[in-house]
């Protein structure tokens, strides 16, 4: 069977349940912003080598997009049911694992960084502006279909952004790489002038 099927050469794709729609819609705009984070995870996966202590918990993510852009792709009014599996503890799992690194780290998370430190805070930092645009398309979607787009994938969307920060700055400070602030986050400015 080849991989083409030139059903696609004028613009129009596949959804789930049948339906076509252009490849410039907000769904898959969407589906294809996490497909290409999910391939930046995979990009960093390979850096860290295969008996790093993240890998678990990456091939997680991996597999939970996959589920959740297959939920995505569903358009709410498909009489055809998704049987894939619903991550809905998804941000939880990233809430205690941002926990977990926050409390092995030698400073708290109080400001703004200038993206870098080593190649692998690079990437994470890659993983969670590319996150932050999925999420921005996503709300887009959930405009058009609503019902589409469940809670916990708009939640746990959310959270991965926060994941990949806090696992950019773990990595600088496992590997004693000063972070370069630019100002401290908004909440922290108030209290300082509140007290």
């Amino acid at each position: 069977m080849n991989i083409y099927t030139r059903k696609g050469d004028k613009g129009q794709t596949g959804v789930f349940g049948g339906k076509r729609t252009y490849k410039d819609s907000p769904r898959i705009e969407c589906l294809g912003t996490l497909d290409e984070v999910n391939s930046t995870i995979g990009l960093l996966r390979s850096k860290l080598g295969n008996d790093h202590e993240w890998q678990p918990n990456l091939h997680r993510i991996q597999k939970d997009l996959m589920n959740m852009m297959s939920h995505l792709a569903r358009p709410s009014d498909s009489k055809k049911n998704n049987t894939n599996p619903e991550p809905k503890d998804g941000a939880g799992f990233c809430e205690q694992w941002i926990d977990e690194m926050e409390g092995k780290m030698s400073s708290p998370s109080d400001y703004f960084l200038l993206p870098g430190g080593n190649e692998i805070s690079s990437l994470c930092h890659v993983c969670r502006t590319q996150m932050r645009r999925g999420e921005r398309v996503l709300v887009t979607l959930m405009r058009e279909d609503p019902e589409c787009v469940h809670d916990y994938i708009s939640a746990y969307i959310n959270r991965l952004s926060d994941l990949f920060f806090t696992m950019a700055r773990s990595e600088m400070d496992k590997h004693g790489v000063a972070e370069e602030k630019w100002n401290l986050f908004l909440y922290k400015r108030k209290k300082k002038i509140v007290k």
